[in-house]
C-alpha cells in the first residue's frame, strides 16, 4: 500500500509540473496558417514574459519599425512582445502583448487549453474586444 501511495504521488507531482506555459511556442499566420515565428515564455520572480526567437517567415534581420519607445528599430529575434504577466488560478493576465507588426501594445492573457496548446489573447479596454491565437509548444 506504501508504494501504491508513493507511486501516485510520484505521478500527481510529474503531472503538476507539465503544466505550464514556460517554454518554446509556435505562432501562426491568422490568414495563411503558415507556420510564423517561435516564441520562448519564461518566468522571473513569480511574472512572466515571452520573446522572439526565431522568425520562419519574412527577413531574420528585420527590425521593429513600428514599435515605439525603446523598442523601435530593435530587432524582432530577441524582441520581448509579451510582458508582466501573473498567474491566477489557471490563466496568466495582467500583463501586456505586443504586435511587432503594427508596433500596437494590448493588454493580453493566456490559458493553457492543454499541455501543447496555449490560448493566446489580447484586448483592448475588455476582453470582449480583441483577438485570440493559439500556439503549439515546439516539440
Amino acid at each position: 500500500m506504501k508504494h501504491l501511495f508513493f507511486l501516485l504521488l510520484i505521478t500527481l507531482s510529474i503531472t503538476a509540473t507539465g503544466q505550464t506555459i514556460i517554454g518554446q511556442w509556435e505562432t501562426y499566420d491568422d490568414k495563411t496558417n503558415e507556420k510564423k515565428a517561435l516564441i520562448e515564455i519564461s518566468k522571473t520572480n513569480d511574472i512572466y514574459s515571452a520573446k522572439i526567437i526565431d522568425k520562419y517567415i519574412g527577413e531574420k534581420n528585420s527590425v521593429c519599425t513600428a514599435c515605439e519607445g525603446d523598442k523601435k528599430n530593435q530587432p524582432m529575434i530577441g524582441l520581448v512582445i509579451i510582458e508582466d504577466i501573473k498567474k491566477d488560478d489557471d490563466e496568466y493576465s495582467d500583463g501586456t502583448i505586443l504586435d511587432p507588426e503594427s508596433g500596437d501594445v494590448y493588454s493580453c492573457y493566456l490559458k493553457l487549453v492543454n499541455n501543447n496548446k496555449l490560448k493566446v489573447r489580447g484586448f483592448l479596454g475588455v476582453s470582449l474586444f480583441g483577438r485570440t491565437q493559439y500556439w503549439l509548444r515546439k516539440e
